[in-house]
């Protein structure tokens, strides 16, 4: 990502004099080929660019339009062909992505948001209305954060230089910490009360020293696409899946997938395969990276790695997370602006970073994502509740006792399930396991931010909508939640791109019936049958992966020495989050191997870990914080 930075002075005062270097040395790290930046009474915007394709060595930012319009964007614009032919204006391979957003601009102001497709954040700013816009892109794949004062604003597509620049004056937000124990944050929040996110899928428009927020895009529940036969719901799949895969080969450089052994890594690499055998791509290359650790049998994915590397005719770079410590890290150094950022990072990074320098890659392809929208956890509740709703008894009986056999539940249990999914969400927080908040949260903190009603998932209203369709939604929204998690401590010279999160493709498996996702004993049904004959039928046929839970009980153990030190006098603790004793009664616990709750106990051990960090940097002014700030309208808004 090509990292931005602006502030401008309400009052039109000057930026202090060596600002800019300060900033430039904060962005570099992130955008090594050349900086530019645009200066005006009050007002300094400056641009650091990572090159990852052809035409994005010739582009110039921040880009003035002919109106006088100062953007700076960051992304890749994957309807290039399409927007141009709107616009009535020739498409050459070098002609910049910002060039035809600035065009698009022009033409219809801020409802080009809707029509731009791709990954990007975007900051626009409009010297003859004294107006400044933020936008990102619909699913907030790439960020943009902003700090407002009654004085100015200040704002970045990184966390780190706000938090770098601003430290001591920041407070640590509570809301955000509630959501982290809980399951992920809501995604304009940050961990400083002081510095919001653009929510995905809206713009937000400050003027006069007031900020307002504004959707350009949204779930639409009422979207339905149904055909006749299966045949024709895989034929689109493919379609769009090649089309996602296609749009993110867009690169000048070699390319890196990561490949888990999988079904989403796989066919993402297989697929791209495809588009390059075909001459679709141009020349691109593309290599393969994967993760493995020797001593965890349970998690070694080799044996179905090396189905696709046969497949492909050639080995991959291949990296042990053995090597490194394990698969977490504790080690906490420098300044480190989220909690759990240093999670797995410290030496697999190192070592990925490593691979992506000698072989000069500069864009990754993830499979992240695919678990979600493709039914990769065979949930059936939602399913057998659209039928339950729509009074439709006997195919609902049938398939509860499919389900039931498949499941090994009774099936008693199965529609007491559904029953429970249909119950208001604040009434099934009181049944539900996954609400039981952890022992070693503190209890009055765990009330006052309703931490089991957030363990339940996202919130929303969602009206009469079909319950599978209101649960994509929330899949969405968690989804969201995730990215923005990740994006706040991504770092390194990488273009990180996710093409089960193409938008054409998104909106697909929105709009199809759930039954195509999944079906009994079929778990991912759709995907599957599509990708027949494509990817390996070992891979197609995998019910089950690996887990690394032995790996993090080995980290604990092997680091209990320096854990020991997180129980003295735990700043989680000074700040009303933890309860001391239960937090060391599950320590112990976990140093013997007994630890039901794992992920959550990894998690409180980050936010330990990192509160010290930032108290060792002096960032944030105290513990525990004061009351809450105003939030902007619509910035809590995620439906």
């Amino acid at each position: 990502m090509s990292p931005q930075f602006g502030i401008w002075n309400f009052d039109n005062r000057p930026v202090e004099a060596g600002f800019l270097t300060e900033v430039n040395n904060l962005l570099v790290s992130h955008g090594p080929d050349g900086q530019n930046d645009y200066s005006k009474a009050g007002i300094l915007i400056a641009y650091s660019a990572f090159n990852t394709t052809q035409d994005s060595h010739r582009e110039v930012q921040p880009h003035e339009t002919p109106s006088r319009r100062v953007i700076t964007w960051d992304g890749r614009l994957d309807n290039r062909y399409g927007l141009t032919k709107e616009l009535a204006v020739p498409l050459a391979n070098d002609v910049a992505d910002v060039a035809i957003v600035a065009s698009s601009l022009e033409r219809w102001d801020t409802r080009c948001f809707a029509k731009l497709t791709g990954d990007w954040a975007l900051s626009v700013w409009t010297p003859a209305d004294r107006a400044l816009t933020l936008a990102v892109d619909y699913m907030g794949i790439r960020p943009l954060y902003f700090r407002l004062t009654p004085d100015a604003v200040v704002w970045s597509t990184l966390l780190d230089p706000l938090v770098a620049l601003y430290g001591s004056s920041l407070t640590i937000d509570d809301e955000f910490i509630a959501g982290y124990l809980a399951l992920s944050p809501p995604a304009h929040l940050t961990p400083y009360r002081e510095i919001r996110a653009v929510p995905p899928g809206c713009f937000v428009s400050i003027r006069d020293g007031q900020a307002g927020t504004y959707r350009y895009w949204t779930f639409q529940p009422g979207r339905r696409l149904e055909y006749k036969t299966d045949p024709e719901y895989e034929d689109h799949f493919r379609h769009v899946f090649r089309q996602a895969v296609a749009r993110r080969l867009r690169s000048d450089s070699p390319i890196l997938a990561e490949l888990s052994g999988g079904l989403d890594s796989s066919s993402i690499v297989c697929v791209a395969d495809d588009i390059i055998a075909m001459g679709e791509a141009g020349p691109t290359q593309l290599d393969t990276v994967s993760y493995y650790d020797a001593a965890e049998s349970a998690s070694d994915e080799r044996p179905y790695i090396t189905q696709v590397e046969r497949k492909r005719g050639r080995k991959g770079h291949h990296i042990d997370t053995a090597l490194y410590g394990g698969a977490f890290s504790f080690d906490y150094q420098g300044l480190v602006v989220v909690p759990g950022a240093n999670g797995n990072t410290k030496g697999v990074r190192g070592a990925l970073l490593e691979v992506m320098q000698r072989g000069k890659y500069r864009v990754v392809l993830s499979g992240s994502a695919g678990d979600e929208f493709l039914g990769g956890v065979p949930n059936p509740v939602p399913q057998l509740a659209d039928l339950l709703v729509s009074a439709r008894p006997s195919r609902f009986a049938k398939n509860l006792a499919a389900w039931s056999l498949i499941k090994k539940r009774p099936w008693i249990h199965l529609l007491w399930d559904v029953l429970l999914f249909l119950m208001p969400r604040a009434l099934r927080a009181g049944f539900a396991k996954n609400t039981e908040v952890a022992a070693w949260i503190d209890t009055s903190f765990a009330q006052r931010h309703r931490i089991a009603l957030r363990q339940s998932g996202p919130q929303g209203s969602y009206g009469f909508w079909q319950p599978s369709r209101k649960d994509r939604a929330r899949t969405l929204i968690a989804m969201r939640r995730q990215l923005a998690y990740s994006n706040a401590y991504a770092g390194g010279l990488e273009d990180r791109r996710y093409p089960y999160l193409d938008q054409d493709l998104i909106e697909f498996l929105l709009s199809i019936p759930a039954s195509q996702l999944l079906r009994p004993g079929q778990r991912r049904s759709l995907m599957r049958r599509a990708l027949a004959g494509l990817v390996p039928a070992e891979i197609l046929s995998r019910r089950t992966k690996g887990s690394v839970a032995r790996s993090a009980l080995a980290t604990i153990e092997t680091n209990w020495a320096a854990l020991e030190k997180l129980l003295i006098s735990p700043l989680s603790v000074a700040a009303g989050y933890v309860n001391r004793t239960r937090f060391e009664e599950s320590m112990h616990a976990a140093k013997g191997g007994d630890v039901p709750r794992l992920v959550d106990l990894m998690k409180l051990l980050h936010l330990e870990a990192w509160l010290r960090n930032l108290a060792e940097n002096h960032v944030g002014s105290s513990f525990p914080q004061g009351a809450p700030i105003n939030e902007q309208r619509c910035l809590t808004a995620e439906n």
